[in-house]
C-alpha cells in the first residue's frame, strides 16, 4: 500500500515527514521500518473481517450458552463467566475490523514482504531463495467467504510467514509465483 491510497487503515499516520524517501515518525522522528521506500503494498480481502468474526462467534456462542444454562441450573455466579466471554467476543469483533486492514504484502525482486499489526507491528522479509515450500490453506469458513491463506515455510520456523484473506485465484497465483522464484534463486546459488 502506498501512501496515495490511504495507507493501512490508519496505521500509516506516522508518514508526516519524509526525508529522501524514508518515512519518519512525526512524534519521535524515528525512521519507519514498516514502509520501505518504493514498495507498493497489496491488501488482503476485506471479507477476512467477516470470516474471522464468524469464526469467533462459532467458538464463543456455544461457551456462552453452556455457561448460561449452568448458571440457571446451579448458581447465578456462573453467569459472570458468560458475561466475560461475551465481552471478550465483542472486543475481538471490534479489534478484527481494525487489524485486517493492517495486513499487506509486497513482492520485490529478491524477497517478499509481509506486514501486519497495529499496536505491535510486524514486518517479515522472506528471501525467495530461503523458501522451502508454500502452502495454500482454506478452512470451511474461509471457503464459504471465498478466501484462502498462503503459508510460507523456510528453514527457520521463526521466519515463516502467512498471508490470510486472499481470493483463491490470487492465493494460487502467489503460490506458483513464489515457488517459481524460489526455484530460480535456489538454482542460482
Amino acid at each position: 500500500m502506498d501512501h496515495a491510497d490511504g495507507g493501512d487503515g490508519g496505521a500509516a499516520a506516522a508518514d508526516a515527514g519524509t526525508d529522501g524517501g524514508t518515512v519518519t515518525d512525526a512524534v519521535t522522528g524515528a525512521t519507519e521500518p514498516f514502509d520501505p521506500p518504493g514498495v507498493t503494498w497489496r491488501r488482503v480481502s476485506p471479507r477476512l473481517v467477516t470470516s474471522q468474526r464468524v469464526t469467533g462467534t462459532l467458538w464463543s456462542a456455544p461457551v456462552v450458552v453452556v455457561l448460561l444454562v449452568l448458571a440457571a441450573l446451579l448458581t447465578w455466579w456462573i453467569a459472570l463467566g458468560a458475561a466475560v466471554v461475551a465481552a471478550l467476543w465483542a472486543w475481538a469483533w471490534w479489534l478484527t475490523g481494525r487489524q485486517v486492514p493492517a495486513w499487506g504484502y509486497a513482492e520485490r525482486d529478491e524477497d517478499l514482504l509481509v506486514r501486519h499489526g497495529l499496536l505491535f507491528r510486524s514486518l517479515v522479509v522472506v528471501p525467495y531463495g530461503r523458501l522451502q515450500y508454500v502452502d495454500v490453506e482454506a478452512g470451511p469458513v474461509d471457503r464459504r467467504f471465498g478466501l484462502a491463506k498462503v503459508q510460507l515455510h523456510t528453514a527457520s520456523p521463526d521466519t515463516d510467514a502467512a498471508i490470510p484473506g486472499l481470493p483463491p485465484e490470487e492465493a494460487a497465483r502467489l503460490r506458483d509465483r513464489l515457488a517459481e522464484r524460489g526455484r530460480a534463486r535456489l538454482a542460482g546459488l
